[in-house]
């Protein structure tokens, strides 16, 4: 079984904000491939799909951001999940607007829902997707990760959620190898 968490907060003031990006993949992947992601378990929202011979679990934690880790430990121990077969997806201020990148293992950068899931799991070897929304230049922090991306840079920021979103079906029909081999690059270029 294997385990894609979206990482964001919960609640429509906080919908489509830089720091749901991890929310917008798992929704856009589900939408598309037709998988309701709503039913409310373990401090989140779960859907399940048999996907290219695999049981997968798409997961939100609804524990807001810094939490995540409480919500993410309880499916991993309910359902055994194997650190390898786990795949986290959420912003990160230090890839431009448009950019992801797709790792295995390392910190969190900073991220505090990562560092939580990190925390709780005993572990940094954990699959990501990271989506970029660039560094604030005029807000605070806090501020930033919590505004909704506007102009150019919205667009550049829904690009990388399509191109996050075929880098999960890459890594989940092949694997995460592959995906990181086609959509680890510094181009700009919409799908």
């Amino acid at each position: 079984m294997k385990l894609v968490v979206g990482l964001g907060n919960p609640g429509k003031k906080y919908e489509k904000t830089r720091h749901n990006m991890g929310f917008m993949v798992v929704d856009e992947f589900c939408d598309i491939a037709q998988i309701d992601c709503d039913k409310e378990v373990f401090n989140g929202l779960m859907g399940r799909a048999k996907l290219f011979d695999d049981d997968i679990i798409f997961f939100k934690p609804t524990t807001y951001m810094n939490l995540s880790g409480n919500a993410v430990i309880q499916v991993v121990n309910y359902f055994k999940i194997a650190l390898e077969d786990i795949i986290v997806i959420y912003d990160d201020m230090a890839i431009k607007p448009g950019n992801i990148r797709l790792r295995v293992g390392g910190s969190s950068g900073g991220q505090k829902g990562m560092q939580d899931i990190i925390d709780k799991l005993h572990s940094q070897d954990i699959k990501r997707i990271r989506i970029g929304i660039g560094e604030p230049t005029y807000h605070d922090v806090v501020d930033y990760v919590l505004s909704k991306p506007v102009d150019e840079e919205k667009t550049a920021i829904e690009n990388a959620i399509h191109k996050a979103v075929l880098a999960l079906k890459e890594a989940l029909k092949s694997s995460f190898n592959k995906a990181m081999s086609l959509y680890n690059c510094n181009t700009d270029e919409s799908i």
